[in-house]
């Protein structure tokens, strides 16, 4: 396949992803009465099951990566080529937008909106610090010899970050812009996404370098 191809495929997933995202954040709201613990459990349950299928699914496609930080943190450690890094960049912003899109017209919603949810503290920056590093750590932790790794592995660790970190885990440049799209119960500020984003960066940067650190070459 074509370096476009793939990146397709991975635009794709990622705009799946964010379907599922959003679509369940509202679904999850409107069925839990005002009950945000309820609505938070069903939204985090329902992403981390379709993740792991979407991992199954676009693994042999694309490499099932549904993240900027994903696709540069293995061209850091030379898994893909760096070549591939601007189409994967440009497909999952663009296939990220398009899922939100697709969730708001399958609630009867207005495909285009602006979030003016607040999620602007330290703790939270830090929260997407933390999230990032665990996700970028994991996915680097995944190999071919064990292909029931990554699905299990992933969506478990995002699942399970909804609920320990103060954010909610976005741990992903795309999807915290896409969400920036949406004024539902998975939206943020716009206004508020460049530290999340910043915080991403920064937290995939140590997963990296703990990486490179502590791995054998024996």
């Amino acid at each position: 396949m074509s370096v476009w191809n793939r990146a397709s495929a991975d635009g794709l997933g990622t705009a799946l992803l964010l379907a599922a995202v959003v679509g369940s954040g509202i679904m999850g709201e409107r069925l839990s009465q005002g009950n945000d613990a309820i609505a938070l459990l069903a939204n985090s349950l329902a992403t981390g099951f379709a993740l792991a299928a979407l991992i199954i699914t676009f693994g042999p496609r694309s490499g099932a990566h549904f993240n900027p930080v994903v696709t540069v943190a293995l061209a850091i450690r030379r898994d893909i080529p760096w070549r591939d890094v601007g189409p994967y960049l440009t497909l999952q912003f663009t296939g990220a937008l398009i899922g939100v899109a697709a969730a708001h017209m399958m609630f009867d919603l207005p495909i285009i909106q602006y979030s003016i949810k607040a999620r602007s503290s330290w703790g939270l920056w830090w929260s997407e610090i933390v999230a990032t590093f665990g996700l970028v750590l994991v996915v680097l932790s995944c190999d071919a010899k064990r292909p029931w790794a990554a699905p299990v592995a992933v969506a478990g660790y995002i699942a399970a970050a909804y609920w320990f970190t103060a954010s909610t885990s976005f741990a992903n440049p795309a999807v915290t812009l896409a969400r920036g799209f949406t004024n539902t119960f998975a939206g943020i500020d716009l206004g508020h996404t460049l530290p999340f984003m910043a915080a991403q960066v920064l937290g995939a940067g140590l997963a990296v370098g703990f990486d490179r650190g502590a791995r054998s070459d024996s």
